[in-house]
């Protein structure tokens, strides 16, 4: 295609409006760079983000001393930075309070979330009811938001989630168990600080399931229904980065350019989401989660490669997969591409299907309902019926 031929296929098109509204630090130690973030020297002219900090993190996160380094940061620059770190995986209702109630005792005006997606989605929860009061519910959809939000920073400690690129926050409704997505553009982080160093330390039965959870960012990002131009520039960089350096990264070989590449890959993927949305894996995931404890991770892992075969049955969708595969070095075809992710299963230690995950074969048409009410479903480029995703669990099984 030539350039004026491709030029006339964008001005053609429905265009894009983007506004960035994170800023993004990437790099070996910015780390020590976080209290410079929130309070910028005096040359660059821009106010502080605030006085006083709330680091949200967990209990791993903690050990690893990455919190006290993030604090120890803001101190440096005469922040009075408090720590939270009882944030569980798969955050609930009930972490999001408990921030909440942390961050009233510390009279936080800036909230920094230190850590893997649960951390970074407990503060952006928090914020929501610091902000508008009630509860998390009351914020379940897009920009239901009220009131003035305050002010915080992304940092992941994990390659995975990308939730530091996202304006939504994922809370499971502790009465109910389902997972919530409540979004609001004036949730989003401030800024993002990128440190591959810091995802050196992340133990191995983390950093497989996140990890995978960053490629089927990626994957299902490129094909979704409501794809873009832009989005799908980032889920195909991103996918690049991510499936070169996956292995040795879960593997233990990993050199310090695979982390880099897996932390920006990750972030990148989640740019994508927010800039487009995912698809049927994650729906058929999140009932996995809810039901038997699944890590997500593990759960998108499990369906996604048969949700690729499924979406492949559409030449368009077939064709987005061909060029992904290519750009992560793999075999041009959409079944090189699922067999990619089958390959990465093991890593979590993830063997056998749904079976040995507490399934039963009675459970999949429940399981299938439940589906077929996430959010995401609706976006996933082919159409998905009740009946096809249990067809998909019983692939699964």
């Amino acid at each position: 295609m030539s350039h004026a031929a491709s030029d006339a296929r964008f001005a053609e098109g429905p265009g894009f409006d983007w506004r960035p509204r994170t800023r993004v630090l990437f790099g070996p130690g910015t780390l020590t760079r976080l209290g410079e973030l929130v309070v910028p020297p005096a040359a660059a002219g821009e106010a502080p983000l605030g006085t006083r900090a709330l680091v949200v993190t967990d209990p791993g996160v903690a050990a690893a001393g990455h919190a006290a380094a993030g604090a120890e940061a803001l101190r440096a620059v005469g922040i009075e930075a408090a720590v939270f770190e009882d944030v569980r995986a798969n955050p609930t209702t009930a972490d999001v309070a408990a921030a909440v109630a942390a961050a009233r005792d510390h009279r936080a005006d800036l909230l920094i979330g230190l850590g893997g997606g649960s951390s970074m989605d407990v503060a952006k929860g928090a914020n929501f009811l610091l902000a508008g009061g009630g509860a998390m519910r009351d914020y379940h959809g897009v920009n239901r938001g009220r009131g003035t939000f305050l002010p915080s920073v992304g940092v992941p400690t994990t390659a995975g989630t990308g939730s530091e690129a996202q304006s939504f926050a994922l809370i499971a409704d502790d009465e109910t168990h389902i997972k919530m997505a409540c979004g609001d553009g004036r949730a989003a982080f401030r800024a993002a600080l990128l440190d591959p160093d810091v995802i050196a330390t992340v133990p191995a039965k983390v950093a497989a399931p996140v990890a995978i959870d960053a490629v089927s960012h990626a994957v299902e990002t490129a094909a979704c229904r409501v794809r873009g131009e832009l989005s799908g520039m980032f889920a195909r960089k991103a996918f690049s980065l991510l499936a070169r350096s996956v292995r040795p990264y879960l593997s233990g070989a990993a050199t310090a350019e695979d982390r880099a590449a897996m932390l920006l890959g990750s972030h990148l993927a989640g740019a994508a989401i927010e800039l487009s949305m995912l698809g049927a894996a994650h729906a058929l995931a999140n009932p996995l989660t809810a039901q038997y404890g699944t890590t997500h991770g593990v759960a998108v892992g499990r369906m996604l490669p048969h949700v690729v075969r499924f979406n492949a049955a559409d030449p368009a969708v077939r064709a987005i997969y061909e060029d992904l595969a290519a750009a992560g070095g793999l075999a041009p075809s959409a079944a090189g591409l699922a067999e990619f992710l089958d390959g990465l299963l093991p890593f979590a230690g993830v063997h056998g299907g749904l079976a040995r995950a507490g399934a039963s074969a009675d459970d999949l048409p429940g399981l299938a309902e439940l589906a077929a009410e996430q959010w995401t479903a609706g976006f996933n480029p082919r159409p998905v019926t009740v009946a096809d995703l249990e067809g998909l669990y019983r692939c699964a099984f």
